[in-house]
Formats: C-alpha cells, sequence, structure tokens
C-alpha cells in the first residue's frame, strides 16, 4: 500500500513513521529539507520537497498511484486545497485531513472529506474530564 503524507511536523512525521512501520510504501512531503530529520536516520521511506497543493509537487510523491493521502499542514486552507485535489484530481481512495479550525471541520466533513480536527477532540474531552470530576465530588 502506498501512502503519502503531506506536513512533516509532529503529527505528519509520526503517522509517516507509524504507517512504514506497518510496511506502507510511504512518502512525506514538505516545504522544508530540514522536516526531514523528524523521520530520523532510519527513515527509508521517499521525502519530497516543496508545497503540497503544487500538482507538480504531488505528482513527484507519486500521488497518481496512492492508496492514501493524510494531510496535516499547519494551515487549514492548504489542507483543504490539498485534500481536494487528492480526491478530485487523482481519485485518492483515502484521504484524512486535520483541521484547527472546528467550525470548517464540521463544515468539510459534511461535504465529505475526513477530517480529524484535534481543536473539537480536546475542547470536549476537557469539559466531559470537568464534568467528570465534578460528579465524582
Amino acid at each position: 500500500m502506498r501512502a503519502i503524507v503531506v506536513g512533516c511536523g509532529r503529527v505528519g512525521s509520526t503517522v509517516a513513521k507509524t504507517l512504514a512501520e506497518e510496511g506502507w510504501d510511504v512518502t512525506a512531503v514538505d516545504e522544508s529539507e530540514s522536516a526531514l530529520a523528524r523521520l530520523g536516520e532510519r527513515w527509508r521511506g521517499g521525502f519530497v520537497i516543496g508545497h503540497g497543493m503544487d500538482v507538480a509537487t504531488l505528482r513527484q510523491a507519486g500521488i497518481e498511484n496512492a492508496d492514501a493521502l493524510v494531510v496535516a499542514t499547519d494551515g487549514d486552507n492548504t489542507n483543504i486545497v490539498v485534500a481536494q485535489i487528492a480526491q478530485k484530481m487523482f481519485d485518492v481512495d483515502t484521504v484524512v485531513v486535520r483541521l484547527l479550525d472546528p467550525a470548517r471541520a464540521d463544515f468539510y466533513a459534511g461535504r465529505g472529506l475526513d477530517v480529524v480536527c484535534p481543536t473539537k477532540t480536546a475542547y470536549e474531552t476537557l469539559t466531559e474530564r470537568v464534568r467528570a470530576a465534578r460528579v465524582r465530588s
């Protein structure tokens, strides 16, 4: 199975390493060559320097043969565009996108994107735990 991870920060690099350890053929994409260091010295997957919204960069990463694409840059707008390019232009089977803005996450999830929103998860979990602590008191 072939996966592309766009955005090689803390989240993206961890996803890339995890998928590679599970046997996926993974290529990471990031604008900064220094992001390759996050993958570690034993990284055997691919790495493409470029912007994820650049179709040529995505092609260089192998999007035409990708089974999955994970988009985890630090910009919601970038993540949305890259995810839509993967879905609509390249018909990638599995596209998962991280969005930090809960309103955008709900909007795009309602339009068919597979969205992960850590902000929403955090405030729901924090609120739930405060309520549970109050009940135990």
